[in-house]
Order: structure tokens, then sequence, then C-alpha cells
């Protein structure tokens, strides 16, 4: 998800389009906040991993 959201918000970026940048930085923020839960070994929703 981390890295969707990244090339989400390059081709938004590159491309000049304000609904890919916003979608890859919303990604892009989950992406980290499970992430970082997933470290912290808490399970989110009853799932232990997102891989």
């Amino acid at each position: 998800m981390i890295i969707l959201g990244l090339i989400l918000l390059v081709l938004g970026l590159v491309l000049d389009v304000g609904v890919l940048w916003t979608i890859g930085v919303v990604l892009l923020v989950v992406g980290a906040v499970l992430f970082l839960l997933g470290l912290l070994n808490r399970p989110v929703l009853g799932r232990r991993h997102y891989f």
C-alpha cells in the first residue's frame, strides 16, 4: 500500500492530476499507519499481518 501510494503520488505530481496526488497521499498515510501497527504487534480489525 505504501508503494502504490508513492507511485500515485509521483504520477499525480508529474502529470499534474490532483486526484492522483490526493489518493497517493491517503494511501501512503494509511499504509504507514498499518505498517507501524504491525511493528507493534497490534492486530487491526482482527488481522495480525497486512501483506
